[in-house]
C-alpha cells in the first residue's frame, strides 16, 4: 500500500460506513442509552402531569431558581458536546493527542457543570427551596439530580477513553470506544436542554 493509499484509508473507511447506512457507536450503547432516555421522559411525564394538576405552583417555581447557575451549565454542556465532536474528528485524522486534549476539555466542563450544580443547591438551601419546600422543586430536585450522576459517571467514562487513547488502544480506524462515550455524552447534553427551559424558563 502506498503512503497516498495509507493516508487515504481512514477517508475511504467513513465513506464505506456512510454508503452502508452504518449507525455510529454499537447495539449494547445504543439500549443503555434507549433505557436512559425511557427514564428522563417518565420524569418528564411526571412533570407535565403534576404541572397539570398544580399550575399555580408550577408558575410561580421557576422564579425563585437560580436563572444564571442554569444558564452557565447550559452553556458548559453545549461546550462539552463541541468538544466531544472535536474529539472524534481529530481521532478520525489519525491525531490522537489532539483528541485526548479535547476530551480533557469535556471532563473538565463536566467538572464545572457538577461544581455549578453543588453550589446550586447550596443556594437553594439558604434561600429555602427544598424537596419539602412544594411540589415543583421535588419534581426540580428529582430531574436535575439524576441528571448530576448521569454528568457524573459520563465525565468519568471520559476520562476512561482518555487512558484507552494514551495507551494507544483506538486507531483513525478502530475507535469504537470514543464513539460510544460520544453518542452517550450527547444523550445527556440534550437531556439538560430539555430539562433547563422546563425548570427554569417556562412558567
Amino acid at each position: 500500500m502506498t503512503a497516498i493509499t495509507q493516508a487515504q484509508a481512514p477517508i475511504l473507511t467513513r465513506k464505506a460506513n456512510i454508503k452502508t447506512g452504518q449507525v455510529p457507536g454499537n447495539l449494547a450503547i445504543w439500549a443503555a442509552i434507549l433505557a436512559e432516555m425511557s427514564e428522563f421522559a417518565v420524569m418528564f411525564i411526571v412533570y407535565f402531569l403534576a404541572k397539570v394538576h398544580n399550575p399555580e405552583i408550577f408558575a410561580s417555581g421557576p422564579l425563585k431558581l437560580n436563572t444564571l447557575a442554569g444558564t452557565i451549565n447550559t452553556l458548559v454542556m453545549l461546550s462539552s458536546s463541541f468538544f466531544v465532536i472535536r474529539a472524534v474528528i481529530a481521532m478520525r485524522a489519525n491525531r490522537p493527542v489532539a483528541s485526548a486534549r479535547w476530551l480533557w476539555a469535556a471532563a473538565i466542563s463536566g467538572g464545572i457543570y457538577l461544581v455549578v450544580k453543588y453550589f446550586e443547591y447550596r443556594w437553594n438551601t439558604t434561600h429555602g427551596i427544598t424537596v419539602e419546600t412544594n411540589l415543583f422543586y421535588a419534581v426540580y430536585y428529582y430531574i436535575t439530580f439524576n441528571h448530576f450522576l448521569h454528568v457524573g459517571w459520563g465525565s468519568a467514562a471520559i476520562v476512561w477513553v482518555i487512558y484507552r487513547i494514551n495507551s494507544g488502544a483506538y486507531s483513525s480506524t478502530e475507535h469504537e470506544g470514543l464513539i460510544n462515550i460520544a453518542v452517550y455524552w450527547h444523550m445527556i447534553d440534550l437531556a439538560w436542554i430539555t430539562i433547563f427551559p422546563l425548570l427554569y424558563v417556562i412558567r
